[in-house]
């Protein structure tokens, strides 16, 4: 959902004086929960380690990122896969054409 424009992209102050110490391109990793801080231009450079929930993902900002959000670049949830009869058939084929192709038959002359 897009800020109001007169209120302005949100900001934290705190992230921001972070990145004013370091020089861009440095190998540290600056650790955020902020996941709704809008990239900047001045932010180019630097790795974040943006909070999923459960870790912190790097994220290595480049130029075609300004203006998106960090928490877009560090996913929250995993897909595992969709259940049901007919994925468990497809699993099924696919494990008996894999262990076709690793072992083929030897034929006797």
């Amino acid at each position: 959902m897009a800020r109001s424009l007169k209120k302005g992209p949100y900001i934290d102050q705190h992230l921001m004086q972070k990145i004013q110490h370091l020089k861009p391109g440095t190998k540290a990793i600056i650790k955020t929960w902020s996941r709704s801080q809008v990239i900047m231009p001045e932010m180019i450079g630097f790795t974040f380690g943006v909070h999923n929930g459960k870790e912190h993902v790097p994220v290595q900002v480049s130029e075609d990122m300004v203006g998106h959000r960090l928490g877009e670049f560090a996913p929250t949830t995993r897909f595992s896969r969709h259940g049901g009869r007919i994925q468990k058939e497809l699993e099924a084929k696919a494990s008996e054409q894999e262990a076709a192709k690793i072992s083929p038959t030897v034929k006797k002359e």
